[in-house]
């Protein structure tokens, strides 16, 4: 099969950018989107062309760093999966797709359609753990933890940081994110005892990052590749609101 694509093309962060139209030619339809990609890198190369820049690692929708809004949607619009998940199936012979990085100002772009998520490390780096001393690791079943509350906090654990939720959202916020990452310890006894200053200081460094302000659009929810709840954005404020009261 054959597809026409138009690809963000940017030497850099202060270079001038635009879409860039390419072909790439027998492609099999079991092939990844990267796969595909690299096809095109590769036949950039052979004739002396600039590949284009982007970024994976795991190809294995884990880590969620080949991130890419394709024909204005996240990760694609197949849902549930992450760009390097996609394959060429979907696809139909002489389709033209439109690639594009994720845009938001707290992801500046580094080249083409790779991007800085280095905001995520500095939020994350506020409270995203556990920092008290719990001793060594104790019997598994000491401590019970009620089932619900149990998968409530590996639902929100399943979070891969990727950045989908800010690139679909309208005001580019970061509040799945930041939720899904304060309700993943709220859930647990090992995250009560920085409860407070967990969420007081996440929601700070996600605010001065210059991240948007949710609006409850649900852009994120149908984005994210693990499908994580808007519940835990609710979760966040309530968390929020009360580590306000405490401090006062």
């Amino acid at each position: 099969m054959k597809v026409n694509l138009k690809i963000w093309r940017q030497a850099g962060p202060d270079a001038p950018g635009k879409l860039v139209d390419y072909s790439v030619e027998n492609i099999d339809p079991s092939q990844s989107f990267l796969e595909m990609l690299d096809t095109l890198n590769e036949k950039l190369v052979k004739t002396g062309g600039i590949p284009v820049a982007f970024e994976s690692d795991c190809r294995e929708g884990i880590c969620g760093s080949c991130g890419l809004v394709i024909n204005g949607v996240a990760h694609g619009a197949k849902g549930g999966c992450t760009t390097c998940e996609i394959r060429m199936r979907q696809y139909k012979d002489g389709d033209t797709i439109t690639i594009e990085p994720f845009r938001a100002k707290a992801f500046p772009l580094i080249k083409d359609l790779v991007i800085n998520r280095s905001a995520f490390d500095r939020i994350m780096s506020r409270g995203g753990y556990v920092a008290v001393n719990a001793g060594s690791a104790q019997d598994a079943n000491l401590q019970p933890i009620h089932r619900d509350e149990a998968e409530a906090a590996m639902d929100a654990s399943m979070c891969i940081g990727c950045g989908a939720c800010v690139a679909a959202c309208p005001n580019a916020s970061a509040s799945l994110f930041v939720g899904a990452k304060i309700s993943q310890y709220t859930w647990l006894p090992q995250g009560q005892v920085e409860r407070s200053t967990r969420v007081l200081k996440m929601v700070k460094q996600m605010d001065s990052e210059g991240f948007g302000d949710c609006s409850n659009h649900a852009e994120c929810e149908a984005v994210c590749p693990k499908e994580i709840s808007i519940a835990n954005i609710s979760r966040m404020r309530r968390e929020f609101t009360k580590a306000l009261f405490a401090r006062a």
